[in-house]
């Protein structure tokens, strides 16, 4: 017997589990159901408030995150040591910087470059 014939047993992943057909199968049913409802809460008008929606919709987007990245990219605590966890919080902290940054930037633009018009400026036709 060769040395070689054995050496895919020595692969080790890192404490990545792989998904089985039931998680995939959880994980699909999850993130339909995440998209039908925010598809839902738009197309019907169902809450009043557009802020309302706009927030329901990013806050089951983020839950759809967490269910990808639970599910389909197998990420958790103990993968690759811990690293993948590191990364991730990296990740989110930079986004959250970004997002933010560009919600500042925006307004301050709005408010800044928008001045109100004042109504007996605008000229009447009839």
């Amino acid at each position: 017997m060769s040395a070689h014939s054995h050496a895919h047993d020595d692969h080790h992943d890192g404490g990545a589990s792989h998904g089985t057909y039931k998680s995939y199968v959880i994980g699909f049913v999850l993130s339909v159901i995440l998209t039908a409802i925010p598809f839902w809460l738009v197309m019907d008008g169902v809450l009043d408030s557009k802020v309302a929606t706009a927030l329901w919709v990013m806050g089951l987007g983020v839950i759809q995150i967490v269910v990808h990245m639970v599910y389909f990219l197998h990420m958790n605590t103990k993968s690759e040591g811990g690293w993948n966890m590191l990364a991730l919080i990296f990740t989110i902290v930079i986004v959250a910087i970004a997002i933010a940054g560009s919600l500042w930037v925006m307004y301050h633009l709005n408010t800044n470059m928008m001045p109100q018009m004042d109504h007996d400026m605008i000229p009447s036709f009839g």
